[in-house]
């Protein structure tokens, strides 16, 4: 069997980055990091991490108070987890007293700051993407009260209340930029003083124009690696199908329907951001060997 590897698959410069600080702050094993809900969306590194010292506590949306047994712990740290947080959020994590690391993605950061300062200036802020999701959660918080919404597809705009005034429109960073572009226009169709920002950023990008460039390159089906709870590895396995191609979404090789996918000659194999390089191998190694 051919494999067709996208280069881009596996670990963002963000998860990387939240990773390198997360276990900087073990110093060794020596000290215990706390990140507030998964630092990353995909639970086989968040194992390995907690092997590490660095564990999840919290909850997936970081809503939950922290235990008082955590905060008693003197020798402990908390590392604010790379989908990043609300400013209420942050405020809270720095009152339990102990030392805080700040994982959060420098390209949500950027979409944060540009949420607060047209909030600053009076817009109103929409944010496209799953109002479920950590990060789209964290974001919100950077709007006025009672001045920030959360859109997924038209029915939502429809539902939107007459808004005056200036809106500033969003998207979560890992959307299609194709579908973002025409809810945002779908906006401001209703609301013409709309100003649209393009802030789906480069990772998500290069990950989904690869699936594409899979496909052209001949591949029969394509292997999407990473979490099923993953926005951006669930938006390439959407991708995948798009596309028309049979799709394998997988966490881990033992997961691969080994019989199903031995039909292709040419498989394509991506990855999510979050995705180790080691659960990438295992799945190319095994498939270049039927």
């Amino acid at each position: 069997m051919k494999v067709l590897r996208a280069q881009s698959a596996g670990f963002c410069f963000g998860v990387e980055r939240a990773i390198g600080i997360a276990t900087t702050c073990t110093e060794n094993g020596t000290r215990t990091v706390f990140t507030d809900g998964p630092l990353i969306h995909n639970s086989q590194m968040m194992e390995l991490l907690e092997k590490s010292g660095v564990k999840e506590i919290g909850d997936y949306a970081s809503k939950k108070d922290i235990d008082d047994d955590i905060k008693s712990d003197k020798n402990a740290m908390l590392v604010i987890r790379a989908h990043g947080v609300s400013p209420e959020r942050r405020q809270y994590l720095k009152s339990l007293g102990l030392p805080c690391k700040d994982a959060t993605c420098p390209d949500v950061g950027k979409i944060a700051g540009t949420i607060k300062i047209h909030a600053l200036k009076g817009y109103t802020v929409v944010i496209v993407g799953d109002p479920k999701h950590p990060e789209v959660i964290g974001l919100l918080g950077y709007a006025q009260k009672g001045k920030g919404f959360t859109i997924k597809n038209k029915d939502d705009v429809d539902k939107l209340q007459n808004i005056e005034g200036d809106i500033c429109v969003v998207s979560q960073s890992t959307m299609f930029p194709d579908d973002f572009q025409k809810l945002a226009e779908y906006l401001k169709k209703r609301f013409p003083k709309t100003k649209i920002v393009d802030t789906i950023c480069g990772a998500t990008k290069a990950r989904q124009s690869e699936v594409v460039r899979l496909a052209e390159n001949g591949a029969n089906a394509i292997v999407v690696i990473g979490g099923k709870h993953s926005a951006n590895t669930v938006k390439l396995a959407l991708l995948v199908e798009r596309t028309g191609l049979p799709c394998f979404h997988i966490e881990t090789l033992e997961e691969l329907n080994l019989k199903e996918i031995s039909k292709y000659d040419i498989v394509g194999v991506t990855a999510g951001a979050s995705t180790p390089s080691f659960l990438i191998d295992e799945v190319c190694n095994k498939l270049e060997s039927i």
